[in-house]
């Protein structure tokens, strides 16, 4: 079925502020997640606690980390 009256000028105006409402939201989304997947790369990952010491796969050894 379609609408009876359908004014084309009419539904442009009464959409055009949920469109934009969108837009900027998916750009927002956007920048948020670019943020947080290149924010590592950026500001450098932190080092891992008890690093200080490498346990040898074959003996079991704990090795000083060079």
């Amino acid at each position: 079925m379609s609408a009876p009256q359908t004014n084309i000028e009419k539904q442009e105006r009464r959409h055009a502020v949920p469109i934009w409402g969108i837009v900027l939201a998916v750009i927002f989304g956007l920048f948020v997640g670019g943020f947080l997947s290149t924010s590592t790369a950026i500001f450098g990952a932190d080092e891992p606690e008890g690093a200080a010491a490498e346990i040898d796969g074959r003996t079991g050894v704990a090795e000083p980390a060079d």
